[in-house]
C-alpha cells in the first residue's frame, strides 16, 4: 500500500488500533505490519489465515469494512493485493 506521505502516521494508527482485533478474528494465526526500507510511504500487511474462506469472512466483516474504510482514503496509488502459498521442497 503506497500512503500520502502526510497520511503515513494517520495510517500507523489505524493498523495499532486494529491490529489485535484483526488477529484476534477467527481463522487469523498471524499479522504484521513492514514498511518499504527505501520509501517509508510504502507499507505491507503480511498475515496468515487458516484457509481462504476464514478470509473472505473477515473481508466481508464489520471490521474489515470499518478499517478499510478509514485507510483507503489515505493512498497515493491503488493498492494491491495477493493471496500466495508456500512452497515446500
Amino acid at each position: 500500500m503506497s500512503f500520502r506521505p502526510e497520511s503515513v502516521d494517520m495510517f500507523m494508527d489505524i493498523f495499532r488500533e486494529n491490529w489485535q482485533h484483526i488477529r484476534a478474528f477467527n481463522g487469523c494465526d498471524h499479522v504484521e505490519l513492514l514498511q518499504d526500507s527505501i520509501n517509508p510511504s510504502i507499507f505491507f500487511t503480511y498475515s496468515l489465515w487458516q484457509n481462504e474462506e476464514y478470509l473472505n469472512t473477515y473481508r466481508d466483516s464489520e471490521l474489515f469494512t470499518k478499517v478499510w474504510g478509514s485507510t483507503k482514503i489515505l493512498f497515493n496509488a491503488k493498492p494491491e493485493a495477493w493471496t500466495v502459498k508456500e512452497v515446500s521442497f
